[in-house]
């Protein structure tokens, strides 16, 4: 499905704004301003950018938890300064700083995340049967890497959706490890999207450096979703250049991942920068237009950390702490 130069624009757009809060992201850990941990996403962040951009508020979305879902969260209209707040543990985040990772957007229609490899797809039944239910054309993307692909409820996910129609989207970031495990030791074959055709689901697989080209992807399935065609498996092929999560080593298995290959990947295979240079080579925007839109990312950026310093720090008492947590 061909893009616009508008949609172009806000795709690029997004992709520098969430850049720039990835990278922010990491020096504030280094840096000891954030009070958990982050999981860095570097050059792998497209695929996120284009899962939302396009989506009706309405729509429900199940974030990766690769940059901690900013890739998804931003796009979709999510006040990012909360959760910035949140991870630097001040009272101004979205828990009042007590839970650093964690979330709720539900005005946004995004209701969380867990730290459960796989916890996605049994939610995304349940929001997909809603969702068909209210018959109002609301859509679901529930987002996971590779990994995830290895546990029985993505199977029961993936029958259950296709024998009710549900308007799923199964949207995977196949980055070919997962934590430290390489995609060859998991599973047998290189795509995780031939488990589609097995319940007549039908995918696509996108270059997930290439921004535009996810963009298109993502305005097809929910084009087909949408349209009460039933799930549909989108497999965006990137890579995790670095470590799993930031400070922790970057291994396969018992042995350092390639230097090289990451290097290589960072310099030539960066999604902003690929993204700029077509702007650029298409005659979309100017040089100057696109170092405006990557100041304006940065700025934004710096005014975060700079409202988040400015914050109460979190100190919940043990009722508070207590008052979220639900018991039977």
């Amino acid at each position: 499905m061909p893009l616009s130069n508008e949609q172009k624009i806000r795709l690029f757009t997004n992709l520098a704004r969430v850049t720039a809060v990835d990278r922010l992201m990491v020096r504030l850990l280094r840096t000891g301003k954030l009070v958990g941990f982050y999981h860095e996403g570097g050059i792998a962040l497209a695929p996120g950018v284009a899962a939302t951009t396009f989506l009706d508020p309405e729509d429900i979305v199940y974030p990766h938890y690769r940059a901690h879902g900013i890739a998804y969260l931003l796009p979709k209209g999510v006040a990012i300064g909360t959760y910035v707040a949140e991870h630097m543990g001040r009272v101004t985040g979205c828990c009042k700083g007590r839970s650093s990772f964690h979330f709720c957007y539900p005005e946004q229609h995004v209701f969380g995340l867990s730290g459960n490899v796989g916890a996605n797809f049994s939610t995304a039944i349940g929001y997909g049967y809603a969702a068909r239910l209210k018959r109002r054309g609301q859509v679901v993307v529930t987002a996971s890497g590779d990994g995830s692909y290895g546990e029985g409820r993505a199977h029961e996910a993936l029958l259950m959706c296709a024998l009710w129609k549900l308007p799923v989207i199964f949207w995977c970031e196949n980055n070919g490890i997962a934590q430290y495990s390489e995609l060859r030791d998991i599973f047998p074959g290189d795509r995780i999207s031939v488990l589609a055709a097995g319940y007549g689901i039908p995918a696509l697989v996108v270059d997930g450096q290439d921004l535009f080209a996810c963009g298109a992807a993502a305005l097809q399935a929910i084009a087909h979703a949408r349209g009460g065609q039933g799930p549909i498996f989108v497999e965006l092929l990137t890579l995790r250049a670095q470590e799993h999560a930031v400070g922790g080593l970057n291994m396969a298995g018992a042995q350092p991942r390639d230097p090289q290959l990451m290097e290589e990947w960072r310099r030539t295979r960066d999604p902003l920068q690929l993204a700029a240079a077509r702007l650029l080579a298409e005659r979309v925007l100017e040089q100057a237009e696109v170092q405006r839109i990557l100041s304006d990312a940065d700025r934004a950026a710096e005014e975060l950390e700079a409202a988040g310093d400015a914050a109460e720090r979190a100190r919940p008492s043990i009722d508070e702490l207590l008052a979220a947590v639900y018991a039977p």
